[in-house]
């Protein structure tokens, strides 16, 4: 990687400002309140530190999803500004947070699977084998999807940030969403019709 922005000037204005007028403008009549009325102050003080822990978990994502995509913790430190070390310190993945949820135990319990070994280019295609293969996914983490056996096919999907409205048409359309999604993506699946 040179040491060429990765972002224009004008994107990062366009997302700072994005930021701004979403924390203003998320509570209603804050921008209004702000003109005679002192608590406005704290509901913005409240707005901004809930803007600030969304954008610390969307970076924290971001790191696992460029460490997903085969990028170094040196290259991620370069974009972030800081040392290998500093990046890696701050942003990998413990241990614990790192491995497949536990499975239920017993003998009527589903059988589960743990695919890994996964990047942002691959876990597609590993999904769709294992949907082909009556495998669902369960759950998911860095490099890996819990998948859990069913006695039928199913597919998976992955979609960037999907508004409100297309979650909707996604849910109404036969689409389950899986966990609350690993940003920039959301997962969903669905099984797939055997007579089709």
């Amino acid at each position: 990687m040179n040491d060429v922005p990765l972002l224009h000037p004008v994107e990062m204005d366009r997302i700072r400002e994005g930021i701004a007028a979403t924390v203003l403008g998320a509570p209603e009549g804050l921008a209004d309140a702000l003109e005679s009325d002192p608590h406005g102050y704290l509901r913005l003080l409240d707005a901004s530190r809930v803007g600030a822990e969304e954008a610390s978990r969307l970076l924290r994502e971001a790191v696992q999803g460029a460490r997903a995509a085969g990028h170094s913790w040196d290259t991620v430190g370069r974009v972030l500004g800081v040392s290998r070390q500093a990046a890696q310190q701050r942003f990998a993945v413990k241990t614990a947070d790192a491995s497949p949820p536990a499975a239920a135990k017993g003998p009527n319990a589903p059988k589960r699977r743990t695919l890994s070994g996964l990047t942002a280019f691959n876990e597609m295609a590993a999904l769709e084998e294992a949907g082909r293969d009556g495998w669902h996914m369960v759950g998911y983490g860095p490099f890996f999807h819990e998948v859990e056996a069913s006695g039928h096919a199913w597919e998976h999907c992955r979609v960037t940030l999907p508004s409100t409205a297309r979650h909707r048409r996604m849910e109404s359309e036969g689409w389950i969403p899986v966990g609350a999604g690993w940003f920039p993506w959301r997962y969903y699946k669905r099984p797939l019709d055997p007579r089709a």
